[in-house]
């Protein structure tokens, strides 16, 4: 099985000028845990939960939520996303794609085609897959 036969199409991304809050909002509301970042088309970095949790410091260090969230719309998506992104092709084994996320201890890959996005997988779309293999969950 191979990577495209499973992984989303339709995938939310963020610009890299985009407001770290509009991040924020896209992850509680759409319950999403991973965000990649595009230039156009172009791939050129990931945000994750924990991403964003790394930058709401101010709320662990106890200040309000306007002042936090005030602080969000401060900073863009290009100052806190990670750059060095590990992808994989839609035609890479699942087998393999499992296996990188595992090596490298990340919870999606983004599918790109060249630079360009195409899909993500995430465990959860691995999960579903083996479930599915199990006659069902």
């Amino acid at each position: 099985m191979k990577v495209r036969d499973i992984m989303v199409k339709e995938v939310a991304t963020l610009d890299v000028n985009d407001e770290l809050s509009l991040a924020n909002d896209i992850m509680r509301l759409g319950r999403i845990r991973h965000l990649p970042v595009v230039d156009g088309a172009r791939l050129v970095g990931i945000i994750s939960e924990r991403d964003l949790f790394r930058s709401s410091l101010a709320q662990a260090l106890g200040y309000e939520t306007k002042t936090t969230r005030e602080l969000m719309k401060s900073l863009r998506i290009k100052d806190v996303m990670v750059t060095q992104v590990i992808t994989v092709s839609p035609d890479t084994d699942l087998k393999t794609a499992v296996r990188m996320m595992v090596d490298h201890k990340i919870g999606c890959l983004p599918v790109v085609e060249g630079d360009r996005l195409i899909g993500l997988v995430t465990e959860t779309d691995i999960l579903l897959q083996y479930c599915k293999e199990l006659g069902g969950c």
